[in-house]
């Protein structure tokens, strides 16, 4: 749980809500948290939902607020900032799910010592089974980067990162479920094409990954051990995955995500000028 009582939302969009519902679950009151969001009909959706406050004023919501998330595009960070910069609260903590954006472009644009945090969720953080990352800005202490990790813990798994690996995170975590959403996909149709129905197909498929997954986590195994549990010499795994390696699958997915890498890299490049 969390000491945090007043906390500003800046951008009520799906991401947005995600965290606003985590940290909710974390202990800050309801009552407790403002979220700056400009179209009218969302602003009173998120109301009736969680029963916090709601604002088109940026300024106006973190003006005390002990904690601000912003969760707006990256393309509208730089004019969020320059809003509620002169009315921060003296040692207020900024996190930022904003994708691409260094610590340094918050720090140059807020108060001088603002702490800031950089944090990089994926999309199963909406369902409370996420995978994200948490990177300290020049000013944060472990204070800081444990409160972050404690106000976002219901979005599933939090772990602290230095900034300079924020770019492999989102190529791994950040992009990873668009690649789980891949291979299901795939296998599904290998399922059609054998003869299933794609309904029946895609059920076994989701529930297989679901249950590897499970496994996994249940006996504490490296993926290897638990891979060569499953094959058995000279029998169907072992054609299926000769026939993976054959075809370099493991190779492009490394590939994958050293092209995410990149493009996160130059992402930032455009977006900080």
């Amino acid at each position: 749980m969390t000491d945090v009582s007043r906390l500003a939302l800046l951008g009520g969009g799906v991401m947005g809500e995600a965290v606003l519902a985590a940290v909710v679950r974390a202990g800050v009151p309801a009552d407790g948290v403002t979220v700056c969001e400009k179209r009218a009909e969302r602003a009173q959706e998120l109301e009736r939902t969680h029963g916090v406050r709601t604002t088109a004023d940026a300024a106006e919501a973190v003006r005390d607020a002990e904690v601000v998330v912003v969760a707006v595009k990256p393309g509208d960070v730089g004019g969020v900032l320059r809003e509620i910069a002169p009315a921060l609260a003296d040692g207020a903590l900024l996190m930022s799910v904003a994708a691409g954006l260094s610590a340094s472009f918050y720090e140059r644009q807020l108060p001088a010592g603002t702490p800031v945090l950089r944090v990089m969720p994926n999309t199963p953080a909406l369902v409370g089974a996420g995978a994200t990352a948490v990177a300290p800005g020049a000013a944060a202490t472990p204070d800081h980067v444990r409160t972050g990790t404690e106000l976002l813990a219901a979005t599933g798994l939090v772990v602290a990162v230095a900034e300079k690996d924020m770019d492999a995170v989102t190529a791994i975590s950040g992009s990873g479920p668009a690649y789980v959403f891949a291979l299901v996909d795939a296998l599904a149709e290998a399922g059609v094409l054998l003869g299933l129905t794609r309904d029946r197909a895609l059920e076994l498929v989701t529930a297989t990954f679901r249950g590897a997954v499970a496994l996994m986590d249940d006996t504490g195994d490296h993926p290897v051990l638990l891979r060569e549990r499953v094959t058995s010499p000279g029998g169907t795994t072992a054609a299926g995955l000769r026939e993976l390696d054959a075809r370099g699958v493991r190779a492009a997915v490394v590939a994958a995500a050293v092209a995410a890498r990149d493009r996160s890299r130059s992402l930032s490049a455009e977006l900080e000028g």
